[in-house]
């Protein structure tokens, strides 16, 4: 299976990119860096959602929210509902007015504000067991993913713009202990009816839903696992079928052991890169379309491929948590410690 997999990747890289090329031109070969924006917080900022070039929303630990429509150059902030021990770890903005927060660790709550952060309203609230680790929306439909509770993993789903949640009776069953990591939300991905979540630690795995989180499979993974601070942290969609996967150890942030994997089947299966990995241990990846490039990051710099990950170059010593394409897929932007907030050079 190693050899057929190792002829097939190349294979349908090329035909992936080479379709693509021909619709979009760049003539770019790597990133610049990144272009630091000076926001008015300290906090670490874990939960990045940017809608466009200029509108963007984050949040973090001491329970703030940040928000620019200016690409950086103003920002409106604040603490949601005076949660100031709270660390919201993921925020989805569905407009430049209208945002979801939810929280990692107790209480799990997810907020939703509708006046651009001046008011904050609690939409649900998790039971003491529960601890939420990101969410995802694809129009009206909103999916949180939590770790195992009672041994199912927790999924609280929303149909109406995170208005009204409710605990999914479908969801997977899962070992007592298991969980994601609470990474942005970039563990989840949803695209139309397909639904996918990575788990961590004693085991990574992918789990996949074909319509919306009423059926699931689940695949195991060969990115390094086994510890509580080991597997996958983030993927990415390259195309419909398509998924890249990054991880490693946050305790051994400078390892490039098993810390990135693809699958050119929807995450039925997975295979290891073959060439040059990340330069460490990775929470965040994502993928701009336009250049052709897959942008990851982690505590000790930042990585980037220009052949669908096969091969990874370092661009920037600048560390993150963090990082996404904006929803216009005009730019890429990152989030971190002490409040660091960066948007892609180029």
């Amino acid at each position: 299976m190693k050899n057929l997999r190792s002829l097939i990747f190349p294979f349908v890289l090329i035909v992936v990119l080479s379709c693509e090329k021909q619709n979009k031109k760049s003539d770019l070969e790597r990133p610049i860096g990144w272009d630091l924006i000076e926001t008015p917080l300290n906090s670490s900022i874990r939960g990045l959602s940017p809608l466009t070039s200029n509108i963007v929303w984050a949040s973090g630990s001491g329970g703030v929210w940040l928000r620019t429509l200016d690409g950086g150059l103003t920002w409106d902030s604040g603490i949601i509902d005076g949660l100031d021990s709270v660390d919201f770890r993921d925020i989805e903005g569905l407009d430049a007015a209208t945002a979801v927060a939810v929280s990692a660790g107790q209480p799990a709550v997810i907020y939703k504000t509708k006046d651009g952060g001046k008011t904050w309203e609690k939409k649900f609230q998790g039971s003491g067991k529960d601890f939420f680790d990101g969410l995802v929306f694809h129009k009206d439909h909103g999916y949180v993913v939590g770790d195992v509770v009672d041994g199912l993993w927790r999924i609280v789903k929303s149909r109406d713009f995170g208005e009204t949640w409710t605990i999914s009776e479908t969801s997977p069953k899962g070992k007592e202990g298991s969980g994601s990591f609470a990474a942005s939300g970039s563990g989840i991905l949803v695209n139309e009816d397909d639904l996918w979540f990575i788990s961590g630690g004693e085991e990574s795995n992918l789990y996949y839903s074909p319509d919306r989180g009423f059926h699931w499979t689940v695949n195991s993974t060969p990115i390094i696992q086994g510890g509580a601070s080991q597997g996958a942290f983030s993927i990415s969609l390259i195309d419909n079928n398509i998924l890249f996967a990054v991880g490693g150890d946050f305790l051994d942030e400078n390892s490039t052991e098993k810390n990135a994997m693809i699958s050119l089947n929807k995450g039925k299966s997975w295979s290891l890169l073959e060439g040059i990995p990340p330069s460490g241990y990775r929470s965040g990846v994502t993928y701009y379309p336009f250049h052709h490039w897959l942008i990851t990051v982690g505590p000790n710099g930042s990585d980037f491929s220009k052949n669908g990950g096969k091969d990874w170059e370092r661009f920037s010593d600048e560390g993150f948590h963090a990082v996404f394409l904006d929803k216009s897929q005009s730019s890429v932007w990152a989030s971190g410690p002490q409040g660091k907030i960066a948007r892609l050079k180029f």
